[in-house]
């Protein structure tokens, strides 16, 4: 194998079918990043791999790749009758739109049919579109769950199996459902078996030799926790000052895409309201946002229609957005790995970023657990006088309450008293 000088392996020398490169060639990609190096070799060698790496590092782009050589060198021997051939699993609808666009920059040459499925859209367009025949089939557990239990699809055909972010999978509750499709797959041996993950924890990995057949392990620097290109500052505002803060950081930064996270979705809508009372074109994002709005959303901010995207956790993963300048925690997280994740959102694929995050009297308790988790102190920026100059902050127009319709549980308010009938909810997938 040709290796540059530099260490890193060049796409040419992978001696991949011309409509794969072709693929290549159109997304501008010349050489492996680290954990396409290390796995794309192994996989095209028809190995199951797990592979661990930071958040932005070009994990994508080597599973798409060594799915398409997969299918492409394996023909089927039978019919598929429409069937799919390959199935990737993503924890978020976010994550499995961005896993389609990839996939069809990466895999527009080949001939393969990509499709993929999620809730929150049209329901019927999804299913229609399946019924048409698919090659590579991408989702989220719920809904892929849905149409094959619909027998929309069946998984006899399957010679692929992507699972990307398999820790998330765990985090959100999906485990079961994983387990669920992976249990309707053919054996292990007769398929190429991926997954990837940002943490290769002691239960992905018991996961993996469970479903995988004798998956090679690859882990791309596991010590270093962030990115080195992340510029990273803390600050320790009082409560009330948090605003303030907010808003003069941003006009003193001039930043041009920022990302804002906070804990809670009322406080992203909060957030969001005093950002657009001062000026800034700013929108909050978090799981109950309708899934077409979001979509909306994340296009204005890609663009650069809209310069500030406030977001809850859910937005914390599956988000590739390139030119992300600034990452600001307005919230601390309560988990180290969310911090983390948090921050990856800026300098991406090579480019610098700043992350800031206010250690605030509701939240400084999780900074030492994030701080042992990074390995190392956060250096302290300096609050100056004109960083906690007042601001408009407005309180924010309470929701009126929407009232069932007659007949619709309107008379049946103790019929969920404790929360039962919430608590056991699954995030929507």
């Amino acid at each position: 194998m040709n290796d540059t000088p530099s260490g890193q392996i060049s796409y040419a020398s992978l001696d991949l079918p011309e409509s794969i490169q072709a693929g290549i060639n159109k997304a501008g990609f010349e050489f492996c990043t680290p954990i396409q190096g290390e796995t794309l070799p192994l996989a095209l060698k028809g190995k199951d791999v797990a592979g661990q790496a930071q958040t932005g590092t070009g994990k994508t782009a080597a599973f798409l790749v060594a799915t398409f050589n997969h299918l492409l060198q394996n023909e089927p021997e039978q019919d598929t009758k429409g069937n799919p051939r390959a199935v990737m699993l993503a924890p978020t609808r976010e994550l499995a739109i961005q896993i389609q666009k990839d996939a069809e920059v990466l895999g527009g040459e080949t001939g393969l049919r990509i499709q993929v499925v999620f809730g929150g859209a049209d329901y019927d367009k999804q299913k229609a579109k399946l019924e048409d025949g698919v090659d590579i089939l991408i989702g989220t557990p719920g809904r892929f769950i849905d149409y094959f239990k619909q027998r929309v699809f069946n998984l006899d055909s399957v010679q692929v199996l992507v699972l990307d972010e398999a820790d998330r999978m765990f985090d959100l509750g999906f485990i079961k459902d994983i387990r669920f499709v992976l249990r309707r797959l053919p054996k292990a041996d007769k398929r190429l078996n991926l997954l990837f993950s940002a943490t290769l924890s002691h239960k992905v990995m018991e996961l993996a030799y469970e479903h995988m057949n004798d998956p090679e392990t690859v882990r791309i620097e596991p010590e270093k926790v962030t990115a080195d290109k992340v510029t990273q500052s803390i600050f320790y505002p009082a409560n009330h000052e948090k605003p303030h803060l907010l808003v003069n950081l941003l006009r003193r930064m001039e930043a041009s895409r920022t990302m804002v996270f906070v804990n809670m979705k009322y406080e992203a809508e909060k957030v969001a309201f005093l950002l657009k009372a001062n000026g800034f074109e700013a929108a909050a994002i978090s799981g109950d946002v309708p899934q077409k709005k979001r979509m909306r959303m994340l296009s204005a901010f890609q663009t650069g229609e809209l310069s500030i995207l406030v977001a809850t956790d859910v937005a914390a993963r599956g988000l590739h957005i390139s030119g992300v300048s600034h990452v600001i925690n307005y919230d601390l997280p309560q988990d180290p790995e969310d911090y983390v994740h948090r921050i990856g959102r800026t300098a991406r694929a090579g480019a610098t970023g700043d992350a800031i995050s206010f250690a605030c009297e509701t939240y400084a308790m999780t900074l030492p657990d994030i701080e042992s988790y990074i390995g190392f102190q956060i250096p302290v920026g300096a609050m100056d006088a004109e960083l906690l100059e007042e601001v408009e902050n407005p309180r924010m127009p309470r929701r009126e309450k929407r009232r069932p319709p007659h007949g619709k549980g309107g008379g049946n308010r103790g019929g969920n008293r404790g929360g039962q009938g919430q608590r056991n909810r699954r995030p929507k997938s």
